[in-house]
């Protein structure tokens, strides 16, 4: 049992020293800001993929055309990926030139697939005209100046692909408020990691990318048999071929906020989706990162059941949980801030035994690599 304490230190001594630097790269990632006078130069196409999101769409194309942002240097393709709700309906119903619908199925060979997604932006891509190409969820809300920020960013810093923030609406219940800390936590990690070049992160509800360099890595190509990465996979691509033209753009003027899951049983597959692509990328610091993480979390399932044999497993195992609550508050306080959330931190340490039984049974079940999403099975 010693072995096994002095491992499971170790790993807590690791976690700790991580948690400490994602907090540390999170304060260092600058505030982006508007210049008073901007004028927008660049012509971006959004590209929209949609599976029966006639419940949503409407909402996400209003928060678009509300945009402060030139509507000459504009275009909106939304993806229809075999809804069956109406949705391209929907969208065709707003009779706007730079609005367009057009169907996933005109641009699938008859071979079988299992990354839609993938196909869907790909199709999208391929019959947009922008320059920077953003994709967004049919599900989400965009702020009115979002297309400002990320074209000032574009425009001044010449990245070849940009990460932006991304929020869970969520009401006090506590599967949402869950989905709202776990995901506020990967947002944290995801503007850490960029300032300190700790591995590749970004959320496809929010992220932009030029034709250029989409084109240059010859897009989704090579990573079109994974169902999931659409938005990260594509991100290790980039960063691989261009070095260190990865941005984030922190600043809470550009936050798209989306809707959790509605339940436990769809947030637990939506994360083992996420989980799925890990170790499918040539990303060994993140890799690295991701086996500690989890490590750590499985080390409270051994001491548990190494307390059944030595009491003292036992001990070790509360004073890693009290460590885990620390570390993790001390990371998360500036986040929570960023998103206006700081409240829901008063249920964070309650929260904390479901965290680590989700960690480790998300991650053991994402490399098996069977979920259901969209009400497709995908294995």
């Amino acid at each position: 049992m010693l072995t096994l304490q002095i491992i499971c230190l170790l790993f807590t001594l690791g976690y700790v020293i991580l948690m400490l630097l994602y907090r540390r790269g999170w304060c260092l990632q600058p505030q982006f800001t508007l210049i008073d006078d901007y004028v927008p130069q660049t012509r971006m196409s959004i590209i929209i993929p949609a599976r029966d999101e006639a419940v949503n769409i409407g909402a996400c194309l209003d928060s678009i055309l509300v945009q402060s942002y030139p509507g000459e240097l504009l275009e909106v393709i939304v993806v229809d990926d075999h809804s069956t709700d109406g949705t391209g309906e929907i969208v065709r119903s707003y009779g706007k030139a730079n609005i367009r619908c057009i169907p996933l199925a005109d641009y699938l060979s008859k071979e079988q697939i299992v990354a839609y997604k993938k196909a869907a932006l790909s199709a999208g891509i391929a019959n947009s005209s922008g320059e920077l190409i953003v994709t967004t969820d049919a599900d989400c809300i965009v702020p009115r100046s979002w297309l400002k920020h990320i074209a000032a960013m574009y425009e001044q810093k010449k990245p070849v692909m940009i990460a932006g923030p991304v929020d869970f609406t969520s009401d006090s219940s506590l599967v949402q408020t869950f989905q709202s800390l776990d995901f506020m936590s990967m947002q944290g990690i995801t503007a850490a990691s960029n300032r300190l070049g700790l591995g590749n992160m970004s959320n496809g509800a929010n992220l932009a990318f030029s034709r250029e360099a989409f084109d240059q890595v010859s897009g989704y190509s090579g990573i079109d048999h994974l169902a999931s990465g659409d938005d990260y996979l594509l991100m290790v691509k980039m960063q691989q071929a261009f070095p260190g033209r990865m941005a984030y753009l922190k600043s809470d003027k550009a936050i798209v906020r989306t809707l959790p899951q509605p339940d436990w049983a769809s947030f637990f597959q939506q994360r083992i989706r996420w989980a799925s692509k890990s170790g499918k990328y040539d990303d060994k610091k993140m890799t690295c990162i991701l086996m500690l993480v989890y490590l750590f979390n499985l080390s409270f399932i051994a001491l548990l059941i190494g307390g059944l044999f030595d009491s003292s497993c036992f001990l070790l195992a509360a004073g890693m949980f009290v460590v885990k609550i620390i570390v993790e508050l001390v990371f998360l306080f500036p986040v929570t801030k960023f998103y206006n959330k700081t409240q829901q931190l008063l249920t964070f340490p309650f929260l904390q035994p479901l965290h680590i039984l989700y960690i480790v049974s998300a991650g053991l079940l994402g490399f098996a690599g069977v979920y259901k999403w969209k009400g497709r099975a995908v294995k």
